[in-house]
């Protein structure tokens, strides 16, 4: 410390010059300094030392502990209370003794479904809120779990069901979802105490478009998720769709085609190229999505279709399109009345287009998601213009009744 302020001295010395100083004297090959100026040589200096380790140690992330860090070199993880931050984008690592408070907050299980790897219950977290687990089945703990929790957790969209994080306990696998409040898409097109409206359908099936959109055209490749289906479409309060069972996507990357020997998904919705050939496509992604399409416009009551009923309904549907049988006979007749005939002619369309027995014959999801959202825009438009006219006819009717 003392060598750098005599150095600061002599540099200062130098620079100023000896001669005519008041303040400095030279005595032979010494240097005689008035305390006054001495002592703004040297605070000065200390000073802004003082100051540089203070903005160095403020602008320094605090250190970290040993203890903080786990498997640092793999960036595995890193725990703190059961949080985990590792490479499946901070997802929070529950405990096997969280999972089970949550899965019997109400002294017995709540079976909600079964997805393709897993059977999915209601949990309630200690913040109070609902989520829905799904328990990995031992069969499909090798490959089912990471690659679902790995590419959700990396993969997000508005109209994908988010994941909030996983247990991994060695004997058990679980993976926490948000939860959907009105159930998947199939249960909704059951019921018998509500219905449907047909500006809902729309809605769904542009928003479904959407995120097909958003996974074929992923900046990483094109993300196909094998098992589109009315079950694996989930509905929030809001009625919004959400795409889940995300397990069986798969990942082509540069390539446009593959062939996989485990041929796997929901049979009456299965590309048949894909069940043929083995030879999986963005396209049997648009397979999938008509058949949905195509159940979602006649009301159809089926939730699992088998490929005779497929068969059955995408071949009346291309007899509507083609004029061998009339268009009533495809519409559900439990909207008929609030339906716009030309967006269904035009959903319809593209229905059939995308159910074509080869992936050639079938449009992109982009060509797709257009014409959804064009059909979308006008029958939002038209609902407006009709809960306007219905206000406007009610604000009269009130009037009159005041008049009279």
């Amino acid at each position: 410390m003392e060598k750098a302020v005599l150095c600061l001295v002599l540099i200062l010395v130098a620079l100023l010059g000896c001669k005519g100083d008041p303040d400095i004297v030279t005595e032979g090959d010494y240097v005689r300094i008035k305390r006054s100026l001495l002592a703004i040589l040297i605070v000065f200096p200390v000073m802004m030392l003082a100051l540089a380790l203070a903005i160095v140690k403020y602008l320094t992330p605090k250190g970290r502990s040993d203890d903080d860090t786990i498997g640092s070199s793999d960036d595995e993880m890193k725990v703190h209370g059961g949080e985990v931050i590792n490479r499946w984008s901070g997802l929070y690592r529950f405990t096997k003794a969280e999972i089970e408070r949550a899965l019997d907050y109400a002294n017995s299980r709540i079976y909600l479904g079964s997805g393709s790897a897993g059977q999915v219950y209601q949990g309630v977290l200690p913040s109070g809120q609902l989520v829905a687990i799904k328990h990995i089945h031992r069969t499909a703990m090798s490959g089912s779990f990471t690659r679902e929790a790995d590419g959700l957790s990396k993969v997000r969209h508005p109209n994908l069901v988010c994941l909030f994080g996983y247990c991994d306990d060695g004997s058990d696998q679980y993976l926490v979802y948000e939860y959907c409040a009105n159930g998947n898409l199939a249960q909704n097109l059951l019921r018998s105490d509500s219905v449907l409206s047909w500006p809902t359908r729309v809605k769904i099936l542009r928003d479904c478009a959407s995120v097909l959109r958003f996974l074929h055209t992923h900046s990483d490749g094109c993300i196909v998720h094998r098992d589109i289906k009315l079950t694996n479409i989930l509905l929030t309060e809001d009625m919004e769709p959400k795409l889940s069972d995300f397990g069986l996507a798969k990942m082509l990357q540069m390539e446009e085609t593959k062939v996989f020997t485990d041929v796997r998904g929901t049979i009456g919705y299965m590309d048949p190229e894909y069940i043929t050939h083995s030879k999986l496509t963005c396209a049997s992604d648009i397979y999938s999505f008509g058949v949905v399409v195509l159940q979602l416009l006649s009301g159809r009551k089926v939730i699992e279709l088998d490929i005779v009923a497929r068969d059955s309904l995408t071949k009346k549907a291309k007899d509507v399109v083609t004029g061998k049988k009339p268009l009533d006979e495809f519409i559900d007749s439990r909207v008929r009345d609030e339906v716009n005939i030309e967006d269904f002619v035009l959903i319809l369309k593209i229905g059939v287009l995308c159910v074509a027995h080869s992936s050639v014959g079938r449009p992109t999801i982009k060509d797709v998601y257009e014409e959804m959202d064009k059909a979308w825009r006008n029958t939002n438009t038209k609902a407006t213009r009709s809960r306007k006219e219905i206000n406007s006819s009610n604000t009269a009717q009130y009037a009159k009744v005041i008049d009279v």
